[in-house]
């Protein structure tokens, strides 16, 4: 893996894949910022990234204001922006009928939105810098799903559309963009799906331990083997590399369950 010595990289979701990713990044020398809303998660993505160049910073990414300050100060201060990756998420369960309306908009804003609003206001930095990486954290949910995840899977399966139009306008531009559907990888959103169906309080390991089963690959991912494809997508090995999909699911999606 090349190095990201001298190069900025801004990131959402302070915890699990983002969090990786931005921990990956930064080891290979670059210059990152990382968001995320929960002061605890935030706090824990702080002491992570101590020894590097890495700044964490309470930001509602489903607020257009909020994250057009965040980015710009980041530009400001930094010089410009090279990469951006886009992992900020919720798990959201119900189906047509049992989906509210606030359920639904709350849902489309963290996960789908927020890829267009720092996309928006991030363009233009690297557009100055001539050109640069962005990378959508979409899910195996946006190609086939379980029961009673309507909301959820919608804003995944938009990822993917949105992948795809961005790439094809900002390629004039020199910014390739690509999004990464995984499959079952360890991380809070996961033990969260695990704990609503054990129960709060229950030990959720043999439940995680089922995901696994269900790829058959046998187990569930790493945040690091998430953080290698990210880091990949990102980088000049991957010059040729835009507007797709990467799948990185165990061959999840690749099995028929018969």
């Amino acid at each position: 893996m090349s190095g990201f010595e001298g190069k900025v990289a801004v990131v959402t979701g302070s915890s699990g894949i983002g969090l990786g990713a931005a921990l990956h990044f930064a080891r290979h020398g670059a210059t990152v910022y990382v968001c995320g809303i929960d002061p605890a998660l935030n706090e824990t993505a702080r002491a992570e990234g101590q020894g590097f160049a890495f700044s964490v910073a309470p930001v509602d990414v489903a607020d257009a204001d909020q994250v057009r300050d965040w980015i710009d100060g980041i530009a400001a201060e930094a010089g410009g922006i090279d990469i951006l990756v886009n992992a900020a998420a919720i798990q959201t369960y119900g189906d047509t009928e049992s989906t509210d309306v606030a359920h639904w908009n709350r849902s489309i804003a963290i996960n789908l939105t927020s890829c267009y609003l720092t996309s928006h206001f991030a363009y233009p930095h690297m557009k100055k810098r001539g050109g640069g990486s962005i990378v959508h954290v979409s899910s195996v949910q946006g190609h086939s799903n379980q029961f009673g995840v309507l909301a959820y899977a919608t804003t995944k399966g938009g990822i993917h559309a949105f992948t795809r139009a961005q790439a094809v306008d900002a390629a004039r531009d020199g910014i390739r963009v690509n999004s990464i559907s995984p499959g079952s990888i360890r991380t809070p959103l996961l033990e969260f799906a695990a704990r609503e169906i054990v129960g709060e309080g229950n030990d959720i390991e043999e439940t995680i331990a089922g995901f696994g089963k269900a790829h058959p690959i046998g187990r569930v991912g790493t945040v690091e083997e998430t953080s290698e494809l990210i880091g990949f997508l990102c980088s000049d090995k991957a010059g040729f590399c835009t507007g797709a999909d990467y799948r990185i699911d165990g061959a999840l999606t690749a099995h028929i369950g018969v």
